[in-house]
């Protein structure tokens, strides 16, 4: 016994010295994550391709980073390294020719993306397009002859380009410049320019200053990007180019539509296409979507899915021509998931064939054989591998929820993944096509992961006043000790359709990192979150405040009472996009946390209306809109803004100074209302960042954010009181 137990001392010395040796994530790390997408297997299954984005070094500079793909290239015998096969300028979207002997893909060439082939044989990338409008999106004919590609072309090119539009053609659907009728606007004649001449030349003078981009006329609903406002339409368009003449393309599609998926067909003699052909709808009006059919010359274009008020997309045809798998939902609202069906490939929406999965999916994929539809959907916390049963019509899960498959191909028997989980935020894998014997075939950042110290989140769960299951997960400190105790962090997320878990990639290094500075960290998926199905997401609707801070608050009750080492008197919380409208919101009517932080908020919802280019998210969740009586009173209600008189709790506020996706008041009128009633309150502004910038943004800038988090929270941490 005495010999057993000295046994089991030694291992227990061991795994803890192991354990000390590793290090904390530092906020550094961030720059260390390496991805994966964009997987391309070649026909045989026998190798992969793959887009790697790693953040690197500017020349020149010690804090400034930017991000680089590049393309690599691995055998799947199980025992190869992968190779990297394009540097210096960035390269994404490969795809394998045919007979496996070259991959296209695409890189910037004079301030555009265009298409180049590179050989395996040896040698440098060759341009294939030199398109003036630029070039993405490849997708090989069966015979390896031609390819597709897409095109995003403005309005005013469309109007001007005599060989895209050599009748001069003008849009059918109202434009919508008030006082013209008919689209009078595009038949008018080309006169001088006189700021003193006739009503005329005026207008022309008018149109210069326009073209100088010296003032911004804005006609369309949809006027704010990512970045700013935005008075240009544009039109996605698919064309088709041969590899061994590449001469001027053939357009597959034209006119002033929007396209937004091209495929052949396995015979190479026709084409499936996906995009919205509404002649009576502006295109920011009208969210419908169709499925369609060409010849690749361009002719015989039919529609063979479509219908007012339905969206139908992403078509893909199973490898035999047989059958087209696709997605459909209603229109009328984003708040919905759509369905999965197959057709036959001559048959029409009454011979659909439904099969139930109560998830969003993606990534769809047929087994050779077409016994199976591969995707992944998020769910539980997780993103797992899915199949759908063509025959019993039964959809199989074929990974777990503590992971995540972000991107993946299937092909002869192969199948090639990337996931993402908690020790290991993205490697490539290789498995059977049922997922088993599954092996890791890259080290991306394996290795370097293994060195670090990692908090392994716990999942719990409770059942709500709405009597639905909410899932949470509990972190603990790095280098916890029994009997101490920690302060714990309350992370929400956003959207509000987002999910959190194991399985997500976007918060693995801002959890570990906080847990390495000695917080313990909480997150949860509310109702209204992804991944629970459509009664699960529609449950926050006309309540973004109430109802899902009872989740939230529940999930942060459950851990204070289960966990012992949590310290009541420290606890914080964070939160992003709708996540930093929650914490406001929670803030003003909650006092027990020590500093709180929102970044890229909502906190007016009849302002977030006119200024955020997610601005349908108000009638979707609200009914209606700003100036109707009913909504004006729930959005009045539902907004963090009325409450603000009653937030105590140190805050500090951030948001990107090119965000337009929730608007830049939001940030600046909670400051000021709260710097007007004198509370203890911080707002940071970072120039040029848009919503996306501690996922995708500034480098310098995410570090910022993180460490002036942190910073600001250690600021009230060990105050008695405030």
């Amino acid at each position: 016994m005495r010999k057993i137990l000295t046994v089991f001392a030694i291992h227990l010395i061991t795994a803890v010295s192991f354990a000390q040796n590793k290090e904390p994530v530092k906020v550094t790390d961030l720059l260390n994550i390496r991805s994966i997408n964009g997987i391309n297997l070649s026909s045989d299954g026998n190798k992969a391709v793959f887009t790697v984005t790693a953040i690197e070094p500017e020349d020149g500079s010690k804090l400034e980073f930017d991000y680089v793909n590049h393309i690599w290239m691995v055998n799947t015998d199980g025992n190869s390294i992968p190779k990297q096969l394009t540097a210096k300028e960035s390269s994404s979207q490969p795809a394998w020719s045919p007979d496996g002997k070259q991959i296209a893909f695409v890189r910037l060439a004079e301030n555009k993306p265009q298409i180049f082939l590179l050989s395996l044989d040896g040698g440098e990338a060759f341009q294939l397009t030199h398109f003036k409008y630029g070039a993405g999106t490849p997708k090989w004919s069966p015979d390896g002859k031609q390819i597709i590609f897409s095109s995003n072309i403005s309005l005013k090119d469309l109007l001007e380009d005599t060989t895209l539009n050599p009748a001069h053609t003008i849009p059918l659907w109202p434009y919508e410049k008030p006082g013209f009728d008919k689209n009078e606007e595009f038949k008018k004649t080309a006169n001088k320019a006189d700021p003193d001449g006739n009503i005329e030349e005026i207008r022309a003078y008018l149109d210069n200053n326009v073209n100088d981009k010296t003032a911004k006329v804005v006609n369309k609903l949809n006027f704010q990007d990512e970045m700013g406002v935005n008075t240009d339409l544009s039109f996605n368009h698919y064309f088709l180019i041969d590899i061994n003449a590449p001469g001027k393309p053939l357009e597959l599609t034209k006119g002033f539509y929007r396209f937004n998926a091209a495929s052949f067909t396995p015979d190479g003699k026709q084409i499936i296409l996906s995009g919205n052909v509404d002649s009576l709808h502006h295109p920011d009006r009208s969210q419908d979507n169709e499925i369609f059919i060409t010849n690749i010359d361009g002719s015989g274009f039919k529609k063979i899915l479509g219908e007012e008020g339905m969206n139908y997309n992403s078509p893909v045809i199973s490898p035999s021509g047989k059958w087209l798998s696709f997605q459909y939902n209603a229109s009328s609202s984003f708040i919905v998931i759509p369905a999965l069906a197959i057709i036959p490939l001559n048959g029409s929406v009454k011979d659909k064939i439904d099969f139930p999965l109560d998830r969003n999916k993606g990534n769809f994929t047929w087994s050779n054989d077409e016994k199976y539809i591969y995707f992944s959907a998020q769910s539980n916390g997780g993103q797992p591998l899915y199949r759908a049963d063509i025959t019993t019509k039964k959809v199989e899960q074929l990974s777990d929820f503590n992971s995540g498959i972000i991107n993946f191909d299937l092909e002869d028997g192969k199948l090639v993944f990337a996931k993402t989980g908690v020790t290991d935020p993205f490697d490539l894998f290789l498995a059977d096509p049922d997922m088993k014997n599954e092996k890791r075939i890259s080290d991306f950042n394996y290795t370097w992961t293994q060195k670090k110290q990692l908090s392994i989140p716990e999942k719990r769960s409770f059942v709500n006043n709405k009597g639905m299951n909410v899932e949470y997960w509990i972190m603990k400190p790095i280098n916890y000790e029994p009997g101490k105790k920690y302060p714990l962090l309350l992370e929400i997320h956003g959207g509000p359709s987002a999910m959190w878990g194991p399985g997500e990639t976007t918060m693995w290094h801002e959890y570990q990192f906080f847990c390495s500075k000695g917080y313990g960290v909480v997150y949860s998926n509310p109702r209204g979150s992804g991944g629970y199905g459509l009664d699960f997401l529609k449950a926050n609707i006309n309540d973004w405040g109430t109802g899902p801070t009872s989740d939230v608050i529940t999930s942060l009750e459950k851990t204070v009472a289960t966990e012992k080492w949590v310290d009541t008197s420290r606890l914080l919380i964070t939160g992003g996009s709708y996540a930093g409208y929650l914490v406001a919101w929670i803030i003003g009517h909650d006092h027990r946390f020590k500093a709180a932080c929102s970044q890229r908020g909502v906190y007016d919802l009849a302002t977030f209306f006119g200024e955020g280019n997610a601005w349908r998210i108000v009638k979707d969740y609200f009914g209606g809109y700003p100036w109707e009586t009913a909504t004006k009173a729930i959005l009045q209600r539902e907004s963090p803004i009325t409450y603000v008189q009653n937030i105590t709790t140190p805050y500090i506020i951030f948001h990107g100074e090119n965000d337009r996706r929730t608007g830049t008041t939001q940030g600046e009128m909670m400051f000021r209302s709260l710097k007007v009633l004198g509370r203890p309150v911080e707002y940071v502004r970072h120039p040029g960042a848009t919503h996306e910038i501690t996922r995708s943004g500034n480098n310098r800038q995410r570090i910022d954010q993180m460490l002036r988090t942190y910073e600001f929270f250690e600021r009230w941490i060990n105050k008695k009181s405030f």
